[in-house]
């Protein structure tokens, strides 16, 4: 398929194709003369990614391109794509302080994470967090929130396709972005209503 085509699949402008094709987000196509060039479906994915990584996972060109580097270098198991997905994403913290806590937590779970995982990190700061305003996380409640977060990821990796590490990672990409503040509105009401279920009458 030509440029025009590739645009019109995606739903990307060509402007923008343009654009990662030459910031080396997406490969070069098979050139077929002097101004042209064909793009199959590897170049759909590809692009499909990119979109993702920078329009919705709010990553500068640089970032996707490393993301999307690493993916190339990968072996292409679900595991290593859904970890280069996440490490890429926001928030990034620059914290000096070891997950210590974090990875204590995991562990107790038994669950399998890389001790250098971003999350751990995120987790670590917002446990201080709680601790600094005196409203430390009691074990209890970690552990009750660790089962609804265990039950939701499931959901999550299992809806992940395995046809291609590009396709994977951009549904981990898309689904962490545009997921996550559903799980928040949800929290939310699922709260109000407990709340009125409890502490108010018929």
């Amino acid at each position: 398929m030509r440029i025009s085509e590739l645009s019109t699949v995606t739903g990307v402008p060509v402007a923008t194709v343009k654009y990662y094709l030459r910031e080396g987000l997406v490969p070069p196509g098979r050139v077929t003369g002097a101004t042209r060039a064909e793009y199959d479906d590897g170049h759909v994915r590809r692009l499909r990614l990119a979109r993702a990584l920078v329009q919705v996972g709010g990553l500068s060109v640089a970032a996707a391109r490393d993301v999307l580097a690493f993916l190339d270098a990968a072996d292409g198991s679900l595991h290593e794509v859904l970890g280069a997905a996440h490490s890429a994403l926001p928030p990034q913290l620059d914290d000096p302080h070891d997950p210590t806590r974090a990875l204590g937590l995991v562990s107790r779970w038994g669950w399998r994470v890389h001790p250098e995982a971003p999350a751990l990190r995120q987790l670590e700061h917002a446990l201080r967090g709680l601790d600094d305003v005196g409203a430390a996380a009691d074990d209890v409640r970690l552990a009750t929130y660790a089962d609804a977060a265990r039950r939701v990821a499931e959901a999550d990796v299992t809806s992940v396709p395995t046809t291609s590490p590009e396709e994977a990672a951009t549904v981990v990409v898309i689904g962490t972005v545009l997921w996550e503040p559903v799980l928040l509105a949800l929290r939310r009401l699922a709260q109000e209503a407990v709340s009125a279920e409890l502490h108010t009458t018929p």
